[in-house]
């Protein structure tokens, strides 16, 4: 399937043009060919006529002089062709140009007058034929056919010569056409151009919609565009604002719960209750989190993002060197520069965060993030501690599954990460690391 419109649109019209051409041509070589034949009767009628000027009838015989005006029909090698035929089919007269020709041809008294046709002899030649029946001196027994002929080789050499340059002339034609037409829709598609500069540009953040710049024929689409794209930022708008409102109503009475958990920890008839209480707040805050993380972390259907990964990780990294201060993580950055990732920066956050956090919990003393840039761009969190078997590999990818049973936790950060990735066409793949532990690469497909 042709996927380039001007390629569709020229290979249409190459199709029409052709076609075209192609029932042009046989119309023109047929005008072309009745006007050269109607040029050669005009002529033979000519000729037909100085022969019919000449003669002369006595005693009811036919008279021709010796020489006749055109000088033609004195020519023994020339062109022209001259036969006088009496009532009764006898030839009385001849050119001399026909003493070595041997043709067969009888003219009809059927009284129309004058005929012009096409003949063919036995030994393939072909001539045209002008035939005119005279009554020289309005006698019935003086009646005469005056024919002229000509040969049809010089027609036939004409038409074939028109032909060819027809074929040439209509070929030169068709590629002038052809190179017109590229430059015309490419002129015309500029428009698709440019809306598809501003649609990039949409994607890339440096403008916010459509501009009007653009042929009546498309307003309406761009405009249709516009309202798409204004009503898909309302509605991230308000549904941020309805997850943010959502939390802060959920923020207040966990923290009561955990208040009244606490208090309940300090009468030691109640710290049992009061640990499967807390317990339970800890599950139902990392649910609800969870659940508003995937519900605000998607990527956006029109807009593309491009975050610097350095600061992100630069920041994050310092607030793990806070919490896990007693390990003294070294953490070792393998960037190119500048390196963006194809990622909203709340999503790269909160992946990046908990793949980090796995990192700094489960090492010895080392992490390393690295970046390659190939055919798309992988990211790769690795580290030191004692990494995952390959046959738990799949099994932490989902929701509630942990190899860790020494910290608290619901096991729902990697799974958290997964849908992430899975919503931006991203794959995630967890392998071996050369520093001793686990690797986890996040391959973005390319742009």
């Amino acid at each position: 399937m042709i996927g380039s419109l001007r390629v569709r649109l020229m290979l249409a019209a190459t199709i029409l043009a052709v076609l075209f051409m192609l029932a042009l041509l046989p119309a023109m070589q047929g005008a072309f060919s009745l006007a050269l034949q109607d040029a050669i009767e005009q002529r033979l009628a000519s000729d037909v006529t100085t022969l019919i000027s000449a003669a002369r009838v006595e005693n009811n015989r036919l008279l021709m002089p010796e020489q006749l005006p055109d000088e033609r029909f004195n020519l023994a090698d020339g062109n022209l062709l001259g036969y006088i035929y009496s009532r009764e089919g006898q030839l009385v007269w001849r050119s001399k140009d026909t003493l070595d020709a041997n043709i067969n041809y009888k003219p009809r008294y059927d009284g129309r007058g004058n005929e012009f046709a096409r003949i063919r002899q036995d030994n393939g030649q072909e001539f045209f034929v002008y035939d005119v029946e005279v009554k020289l001196l309005g006698g019935k027994s003086a009646a005469f056919s005056f024919v002229a002929l000509q040969p049809a080789r010089e027609y036939d050499a004409t038409l074939g010569g028109l032909r060819d340059n027809l074929y040439l002339g209509f070929g030169a034609a068709l590629l002038v056409l052809l190179a017109l037409l590229w430059v015309g829709l490419t002129w015309g598609l500029q428009a698709l151009r440019r809306l598809s500069q501003e649609l990039d540009e949409i994607e890339s953040g440096t403008r916010e919609s459509l501009s009007e710049q653009h042929p009546r024929e498309l307003l309406r689409l761009t405009g249709s565009l516009n309202r798409l794209l204004f009503s898909e930022r309302e509605q991230r708008s308000r549904y941020r604002d309805s997850l943010d409102d959502l939390a802060h109503s959920l923020k207040t009475p966990l923290a009561v719960l955990q208040g009244v958990s606490e208090g309940m920890a300090q009468r030691p008839e109640d710290r049992e209750q009061a640990w499967v209480l807390q317990a339970q707040i800890e599950r139902m805050s990392q649910q609800i989190s969870y659940q508003l993380q995937r519900a605000s972390l998607r990527k956006s259907g029109l807009v593309r993002h491009q975050v610097r990964l350095q600061p992100v990780l630069q920041s994050l990294c310092d607030t793990l060197d806070k919490v896990y201060r007693d390990k003294q993580v070294q953490v070792t950055f393998d960037l190119p520069e500048p390196c963006l990732v194809p990622i909203e920066q709340g999503a790269l956050l909160e992946m990046l965060g908990n793949l980090l956090e796995n990192a700094y919990r489960l090492c010895l003393s080392e992490v390393r993030v690295s970046v390659r840039v190939l055919n798309g761009i992988e990211i790769c969190v690795e580290d030191d501690g004692p990494g995952v078997p390959l046959d738990q590999r799949t099994r932490i990818l989902q929701r509630g599954e942990r190899l860790d049973r020494q910290h608290p936790g619901q096991g729902i950060g990697l799974a958290v990460v997964k849908d992430i990735i899975e919503s931006y066409s991203a794959r995630l793949t967890l392998g071996d690391s050369p520093l001793g532990g686990a690797a986890f690469r996040i391959q973005f497909p390319p742009a």
